[in-house]
């Protein structure tokens, strides 16, 4: 009998901190089970072997911030059959895209000797502005439980099943009381998608937004709340510009408070 051919799976990096791509190292136990079912095909975090596509699964960390990254990623995309974007910067820009609110020349002159040799985009982008995606991880870094969610989804041939409710949600099935309710402390949580477990407000802190906006965000709601909280528009500006902030809800409250 003919053996059954494996998955090729292949991770990408762009534009990132590397932190998505450890917290795929980071699943241990679970990944040397996957490895069974799947064969690692391209890794340079992992290891030097690498074999050519296609493949049948790419996750790509990581933004567009260069027209080398531009290309690449068209390349990545005509060879893979599924794209997952992974992380805040393959989703949102990253914190990279601080720069999309300015000149990216005046960083340049600021940051580099010769500037001139600096070769770069205007702004960081996600992977979907350039190429189809067919599924997104969230968060900075991801969860590793939804990256395998995700992965034995595909293996299984079912769709996954990822959250697209807030992190207050979370927060109500760990029992936890709200911070802005009960202590005053301004809380990106009720617009925020859910998948850290609610881990800064179980320690009584508000919600960074590490994951992005959930669906529905309503973030003009939440801005006016952290106003009759007493949170000034420069701090309120900040909290919507953090690692998701050019993610199109918080990118839209960034930009009426900017006004």
């Amino acid at each position: 009998m003919k053996p059954t051919r494996r998955p090729r799976v292949a991770v990408w990096k762009f534009a990132s901190c590397d932190g998505c791509q450890l917290t795929v190292l980071d699943c241990e136990d679970e990944l040397l089970a996957l490895a069974e079912a799947i064969e690692i095909a391209y890794f340079p975090e992992a290891t030097r072997a690498s074999s050519p596509g296609p493949y049948d699964v790419s996750l790509v960390e990581g933004s567009i911030t260069t027209r080398n990254d531009a290309k690449r990623i068209l390349k990545v995309r005509k060879q893979s059959r599924i794209v997952v974007a992974i992380g805040a910067c393959a989703t949102a820009g990253g914190i990279q895209a601080l720069r999309n609110h300015a000149d990216v020349a005046d960083y340049t002159r600021a940051v580099y000797a010769h500037p001139e040799w600096i070769e770069t985009l205007d702004k960081s982008t996600p992977i979907r502005n350039h190429v189809y995606v067919d599924y997104e991880l969230r968060g900075c870094p991801i969860a590793k439980g939804q990256l395998l969610e995700l992965v034995t989804a595909l293996l299984a041939g079912r769709r996954p099943n990822l959250p697209v409710y807030s992190v207050c949600e979370e927060c109500k099935r760990k029992g936890n009381p709200c911070v802005m309710v009960a202590r005053g402390v301004p809380c990106m949580g009720p617009v925020t998608q859910a998948g850290c477990g609610a881990l800064c407000p179980s320690f009584a802190r508000g919600c960074y937004a590490c994951f992005g906006p959930c669906e529905g965000a309503n973030v003009h709601a939440l801005d006016a709340a952290l106003a009759k909280l007493g949170v000034g528009e420069e701090d309120r500006l900040r909290a919507f510009r953090g690692f998701n902030g050019y993610a199109e809800p918080f990118r839209e409250a960034a930009e009426a408070l900017n006004r």
